[in-house]
């Protein structure tokens, strides 16, 4: 049996038409061809996504602090610089 992949878009399209219809969720997952088990499931990451949204904070999952993107912008700076002096020592010529 093969799996039907669905977009982000097209999940958020059968979440909210699951919240703002009068059609019951069971008819909507068999018009879609899922369970509803898949759409609760759904359902429930989209509302978590949205209550995080609104909290202000952000997915310590997903998106890196701009702490952590300095800190590694710095090493990667550093890294260069030594990079550089160490082809001048060796008289190697540049990229």
């Amino acid at each position: 049996m093969s799996y039907r992949k669905w977009s982000p878009a097209q999940k958020m399209a059968i979440i909210l038409e699951g919240l703002k219809s009068q059609t019951t969720v069971a008819e909507i997952c068999r018009n879609h061809g899922i369970s509803q088990t898949q759409y609760y499931k759904w359902r429930d990451q989209f509302l978590e996504g949205a209550k995080l949204g609104l909290s202000g904070k952000t997915d310590t999952n997903g998106s890196p602090d701009k702490s952590k993107i300095k800190a590694l912008e710095r090493i990667i700076g550093r890294q260069t610089i030594t990079i550089e002096m160490l082809k001048k020592i060796q008289n190697l010529p540049d990229d």
